[in-house]
């Protein structure tokens, strides 16, 4: 992202005093420009109609619909928009919730003013984020995704024979998919590990660029090669099983 640009920002939360410091916080940056402000979903979407901001900070315990219940209406009325759910929810269903619905980014309101707006801006420019705080939690949502049984599998109060039938092909796609992911790392070469490695620390691709001293263009182009390897679909999924990898 050009950083010339400024990001164009709907801030949405209905505590008046969080929402009118935020703003005030962040337009301290240039980099950001705060152009529409909503205490909830409803409105949300209608600032979001009328502003097409580049991203929404969306808080989640809103009145009437949450925010994460009002993610397919804003991806709807905005299919361009970047949204972060921006909460107090250290909660590990909240966070599944909001990353299966789209979410770009999963921040708590403990967040520092600078951490923020640098957040916002790998947002814009196509990254994931998530606080620190919440890694373990997304590491055990993850493991347990690639473990849990699929849709129509017995439950378990089913009689023990089937729970023997029904756990065989749960226990072979989980091995399966650990294989596969232990065979994509294989295929990394030392430069895509090292970059792996950043990713899990929550690296941006100008950090990582320079931190390896390499363009930022060539990162991103290593980063496509990662996830096609590993067969992974996002940045947030790559840092999860780069560190789960690290910790087993």
């Amino acid at each position: 992202m050009n950083d010339n640009v400024t990001v164009r920002l709907l801030v949405v939360d209905d505590h008046n005093l969080f929402r009118r410091g935020l703003i005030a916080l962040l337009s301290r940056d240039s980099r950001v420009s705060v152009i529409a402000e909503a205490r909830d979903a409803g409105e949300a979407l209608k600032m979001a109609q009328l502003h097409r901001p580049d991203v929404i900070l969306l808080d989640n315990h809103l009145p009437g619909v949450h925010g994460v219940d009002a993610l397919p209406q804003l991806y709807a009325a905005v299919p361009q928009v970047r949204i972060v759910m921006l909460t107090v929810s250290e909660d590990a269903d909240d966070l599944a919730q909001a990353l299966s619905r789209g979410a770009a980014g999963y921040l708590l309101k403990t967040i520092e003013g600078d951490a923020l707006v640098d957040a916002i801006l790998r947002v814009r420019a196509g990254e994931s984020v998530v606080s620190p705080e919440m890694t373990t939690k997304l590491i055990a949502a993850y493991r347990q995704a690639l473990s849990s049984p699929a849709d129509g599998a017995v439950p378990s109060g089913s009689t023990a024979n089937n729970d023997v039938t029904e756990a065989e092909p749960t226990a072979t796609r989980a091995d399966a998919r650990g294989e596969e992911l232990a065979a994509g790392m294989s295929r990394l070469s030392p430069r895509e590990r090292d970059i792996l490695r950043e990713i899990a620390r929550g690296a941006s691709n100008k950090e990582i660029a320079r931190t390896l001293d390499i363009a930022e263009t060539t990162v991103k182009i290593h980063v496509q090669h990662i996830l096609r390897k590993l067969n992974l679909t996002s940045r947030v999924q790559a840092a999860v099983f780069a560190t789960s990898q690290s910790r087993d």
